[in-house]
């Protein structure tokens, strides 16, 4: 029977260590389901993986692969994931965001690569949702040579709203200002930061939306360091659940977080987010918040030489 979760949500939070060896995708989609089983056994009803999870796959690459064609390997890997990551969503009765990872666009690879994360539900659908602001390092021409997406996508599920922000998209007020306007009820942000500076400003920047679209956004990142690695060789960051600052709500806006280092020799920490109060936000939303404007857009606003 299918579950609506129109008043709370239970959200699993992974900081996949990318330093545990696996030996194939076979082997990471097996990691991921152990991962996975514990958390339905823990009540979880949606999964989510760091942005490029898929670097793990760093560890089986092939013997004098160059480091600039590592972003086209990954992409002809991609497609790879898809019936196993979609049978595990099915089988464990959760939606997955198993991450994001590079893929080719259409079905030419001359046309460049996209850095897209990927919603598999229990139903067999697939969301696609391509990151929309790239980092300067993602657009460099003679290494990773990424291309931006375009769409950003609503996905409905069980009673919910939900949009996926892929790290740097998470500090961009202008794609905030274009949520506003959606009735967002949570957002999910894989993420990959190499630094404390950087965890610090997706994380800040995720607390900082939970107030302005009211509503939860969950954030995780990639800790650990990827064997064979030429990219990354320091990934820090942690998990975290974001909710608006509201009296009801506890004050200060943090739901629940883990403590974020630089990755250890476990699996790296899963967080459950248990009972999160979507059904209290959405009624704060819809008017019942403390000094709330709801969407407002500035257009009245002229700015002018003081």
């Amino acid at each position: 029977m299918t579950r609506f979760l129109t008043d709370t949500v239970n959200i699993a939070l992974w900081a996949t260590n990318l330093g545990v060896a696996i030996s194939g995708i076979d082997d990471w989609i097996a990691h991921i389901d152990r991962k996975m089983k514990k958390a339905r056994a823990d009540g979880a009803d949606i999964f989510v993986m760091p942005e490029y999870a898929s670097e793990q796959w760093m560890a089986f690459k092939p013997e004098g692969l160059r480091p600039q064609d590592e972003i086209p390997w990954m992409a002809e890997m991609a497609p790879a994931v898809i019936d196993g990551a979609s049978n595990l969503a099915t089988r464990h009765d959760m939606m997955l965001v198993a991450g994001s990872m590079p893929w080719h666009i259409g079905d030419d690879p001359r046309r460049g690569q996209t850095n897209r994360a990927l919603a598999f539900l229990p139903d067999g659908k697939i969301i696609m949702q391509d990151k929309l602001s790239l980092t300067p390092g993602e657009q460099e021409p003679d290494n990773w040579n990424l291309t931006p997406g375009k769409k950003l996508s609503i996905i409905e599920w069980r009673g919910l709203r939900i949009a996926i922000l892929i790290c740097l998209d998470i500090e961009m007020p202008a794609l905030s200002c274009l949520l506003a306007r959606q009735n967002i009820d949570l957002v999910l942000v894989p993420s990959m930061t190499s630094k404390p500076s950087g965890y610090h400003r997706v994380f800040g920047c995720a607390k900082a939306r939970a107030v302005e679209l009211m509503c939860t956004i969950a954030a995780c990142g990639t800790t650990g360091a990827a064997i064979n690695t030429t990219q990354n060789p320091t990934n820090y960051s942690g998990c975290a659940v974001y909710i608006p600052c509201e009296a009801e709500l506890g004050h200060t806006g943090i739901f629940a977080m883990t403590t974020p280092d630089g990755g250890d020799d476990g699996d790296g920490p899963v967080l459950l987010a248990h009972h999160v109060p979507i059904g209290t936000i959405r009624r704060l939303r819809s008017g019942g918040a403390e000094v709330w404007p709801g969407n407002w857009s500035a257009r009245e606003i002229e700015v002018t030489q003081a």
